[in-house]
């Protein structure tokens, strides 16, 4: 029986690990963006007000994973926003998503650090021996 889908932290010297899991890839990767908002602010102070859509691609799934991070990284810091709730759809190494969240208010939603970028350290996306998928790696802060 495949978990359900949740998100972890693990540690990693100075920086910090995000971890999503889920039934489907898809959802692994949803849940790892959960993770990475985790790591700023407590998920329950962001609001999913507004939505934006996004998309990538890359030759493989670890990739897609950095790419992905990196691509809600960085539209976090031009928007000035934190995103609580992801749509993630994948069709080979082509992935579309919607993101929702709002504007960044320092004082509601207090961010304890700022992620300056995913990484390849610790970068795993993996099939699970129960049918569920993993997709991780370090992010840095």
């Amino acid at each position: 029986m495949v978990a359900t889908a949740r998100w972890e932290h693990f540690p990693h010297d100075a920086d910090v690990g995000v971890r999503g899991l889920g039934a489907t890839l898809a959802e692994a990767f949803e849940q790892a963006a959960l993770a990475l908002t985790a790591v700023i602010t407590d998920l329950a102070t962001v609001a999913p007000k507004e939505m934006i859509r996004l998309s990538c691609e890359t030759p493989d799934a670890e990739l897609l994973l950095v790419d992905w991070l990196n691509m809600l990284i960085y539209e976090m810091a031009t928007r000035n926003m934190l995103f609580s709730r992801f749509e993630v759809h994948l069709e080979g190494n082509h992935l579309t998503a919607q993101a929702w969240g709002e504007a960044l208010e320092t004082a509601r939603h207090r961010p304890a650090v700022e992620v300056k970028g995913a990484t390849y350290t610790a970068l795993k996306v993996a099939q699970q021996p129960d049918g569920g998928w993993l997709a991780q790696c370090i992010v840095d802060v």
